[in-house]
């Protein structure tokens, strides 16, 4: 009985598989045709303005395995695509070819954007709006909710979704800038004993009275060095002074004192801007102008 059960499990497998042959259509599966459609005007867009004179492509149709498999999320929707890059090419690429030349940009920026349309949320509650793999690849989220003043529709408060898109850019640069080439380990002496993995517990506010610019800050010395880079750019120097001045008097729960909080934040500003100079040849300070008033062009 053992062996004819056996067998009748083989047969079943063999008709099953014989069946599972006939795919059917493949056109929208990528890799297998999906990855394959007639070049229109955002393909002709990308390659124009980021392929032809940066080297850098841009996944806009959707493919999950570019993505988190265990992650809900949806595509990006094609009327956002080329504002979206447009807004990226203005506020970053733009801006460091200004202060430090093509052939850096074409050396160290990433060659591959994917695209996506809302947020990956995580299961500790946070959110990744971006994500950089290896100095090759970036990861964009939310471009469904992306709208600048030029876009219909604009709000205020769609100044946020500016800001947090440029954040996480500059962000991600930051780290492939120095993987290329670390900043000084004396950075990460600065607030040591802070670098916790609950950081998603902590406050923005709560976290500037131990010396850090966000939560995210406190994660690890890499973060908090990109942090300072990407909220200095994008908040421009009156925003990240007042980030500074608004660290109330008094002391952390920490015991970190207003006086102590706002020189960890100073000193940690030096380093950073010493770093573009000594390693890059940039003036931090001329490229924070030109980032400021880039992203403020897309939002007044």
């Amino acid at each position: 009985m053992k062996k004819i059960t056996l067998y009748l499990c083989i047969i079943f497998l063999a008709v099953a598989c014989k069946k599972s042959e006939n795919l059917g259509s493949v056109d929208d599966i990528p890799g297998l045709g999906g990855d394959t459609w007639v070049k229109g005007p955002i393909d002709n867009w990308v390659y124009d303005n980021l392929t032809k004179p940066f080297n850098i492509s841009v996944k806009y149709k959707w493919d999950q395995f570019e993505l988190e498999l265990n992650k809900n999320l949806v595509p990006p929707r094609e009327e956002k695509i080329i504002p979206v890059m447009e807004a990226v090419k203005k506020v970053w690429i733009d801006t460091y070819i200004e202060e430090a030349g093509g052939d850096f940009m074409r050396t160290y920026c990433p060659k591959f954007f994917v695209l996506c349309g809302s947020a990956s949320w995580n299961t500790d509650g946070t959110i990744t709006l971006g994500t950089a793999e290896g100095g090759r690849k970036i990861v964009l989220y939310v471009l469904n909710d992306f709208r600048t003043k030029a876009m219909p529709g604009y709000r205020p408060s769609d100044s946020l979704g500016i800001k947090q898109m440029f954040h996480t850019i500059e962000h991600e640069f930051g780290h492939i800038l120095h993987q290329n080439v670390l900043y000084a380990e004396d950075f990460k002496r600065i607030t040591p004993g802070f670098y916790t993995a609950n950081w998603n517990n902590v406050s923005d506010n709560a976290a500037r009275r131990d010396g850090f610019v966000t939560a995210y800050a406190m994660s690890a010395p890499d973060e908090d060095f990109v942090e300072m880079i990407s909220m200095m750019l994008v908040e421009g120097k009156a925003g990240f002074d007042k980030i500074v001045n608004s660290i109330p008097p008094g002391t952390s729960i920490n015991g970190i004192t207003q006086a102590d909080a706002i020189a960890k934040l100073r000193r940690k500003e030096n380093m950073v801007v010493s770093y573009y100079k000594d390693v890059w040849g940039m003036d931090f300070y001329s490229l924070q102008r030109r980032t400021r008033a880039a992203v403020e062009s897309l939002m007044k």
